[in-house]
């Protein structure tokens, strides 16, 4: 199933796309895509509903992020190996874990502002994973069977916070809209191979990052398991798995947003995000 949520900014109710692609209503079975309805079943009660019987919902609302505000968003760095290079650090020999704030989450075509104080503003495509099923110490084998699906994410960054400012990656990584979610939550069964993805982003039509989570150095299983060893994973949660070469800090020289510019996104079969970097504050 692709699950959507539609809707004004803070008022989204939950949706899934047809066979046609075309918008229905999930509003008469769940209340949200969010932890508490996740908690109850979700996972296993998607399973038996019939798509084409919902309601269709008229016109083309917006789309906000296919997940209400996750308990934690927890990202993955330096998970690809010529990313790594790029940015002059080692491959790491465990997984690099840091957090971004649930404040950050915003929709897949919702403009993103550049905060006056972003002096090196970045982009980062990534895979994200939506847990369904609460997590703990669970082992590499069974660790999927707690995912719910997948997401398009792009892990925005502001490099002189991250990097330069003293202190963890997460102060550059916690802006408000810093995490563009969707445009669908693809259900795990609807996903053959998610180590077989083409991955890819675009600024201002120029395709500057194209790669394949089939080149990850931790895979999703070992992600999964990796980090519920530490912190119990709760329905709802979202891992970020780190982006392939390409970003702005590896290029030579260095190339960062100044507001204006398009970013164009995607996943194979999870969709594409496209969104203009502003430098006005974006309303909430």
């Amino acid at each position: 199933m692709r699950i959507v949520r539609y809707g004004p900014e803070g008022g989204e109710k939950p949706g899934a796309l047809d066979g046609q692609g075309r918008l229905r209503d999930l509003s008469g079975l769940v209340a949200d895509i969010d932890a508490a309805t996740l908690a109850r079943g979700l996972q296993e009660g998607l399973r038996a509903v019939d798509v084409e019987k919902l309601p269709l919902v008229p016109g083309q609302p917006r789309l906000g992020a296919p997940l209400a505000r996750p308990g934690k968003i927890v990202a993955i760095g330096l998970n690809y190996t010529d990313h790594a290079e790029e940015s002059g650090m080692p491959v790491p020999q465990e997984p690099v874990v840091f957090m971004k704030a649930p404040s950050t989450l915003s929709g897949p075509y919702d403009d993103v502002p550049k905060p006056a104080n972003a002096e090196k503003m970045d982009w980062e495509v990534e895979l994200g994973i939506v847990i369904g099923k609460r997590c703990a110490g669970a082992a590499p084998a069974d660790a999927l069977g707690h995912v719910l699906g997948y997401v398009v994410v792009n892990d925005l960054s502001d490099r002189a916070y991250q990097l330069e400012r003293g202190g963890q990656w997460d102060k550059g990584k916690s802006f408000d809209r810093f995490c563009p979610v969707g445009p669908w939550l693809v259900t795990a069964d609807e996903v053959a191979d998610v180590q077989a993805l083409g991955i890819w982003l675009s600024v201002d039509g120029e395709r500057v990052q194209s790669g394949n989570t089939g080149r990850m150095i931790f895979d999703c299983r070992s992600i999964v398991s990796y980090v519920s060893q530490f912190m119990t994973l709760e329905p709802g949660d979202l891992i970020i798995t780190g982006t392939p070469a390409g970003v702005g800090l590896g290029m030579r020289p260095a190339r960062f947003l100044r507001g204006g510019e398009v970013l164009e996104l995607g996943i194979d079969g999870l969709g594409a995000q496209r969104y203009t970097i502003t430098s006005r504050p974006a309303s909430r």
